[in-house]
């Protein structure tokens, strides 16, 4: 169920923005792996933090 959620949020930008989502993710390929790195990192940790708020 959770991940079926994540592909229907992960799938709201494109649809309804194609240009900006490219544009957004243009730039993401330009970032070196230190930064990528720290947004999967972020990633994490505010999806663990809102886990346990919600909980």
């Amino acid at each position: 169920m959770a991940f079926a959620l994540m592909l229907v949020i992960e799938g709201l930008l494109p649809f309804i923005a194609p240009h900006i989502w490219r544009e957004t993710f243009r730039r993401v390929t330009s970032f070196n792996d230190g930064q990528i790195r720290f947004i999967g990192l972020s990633s994490i940790l505010v999806g663990l933090v809102l886990l346990w708020v919600l909980k």
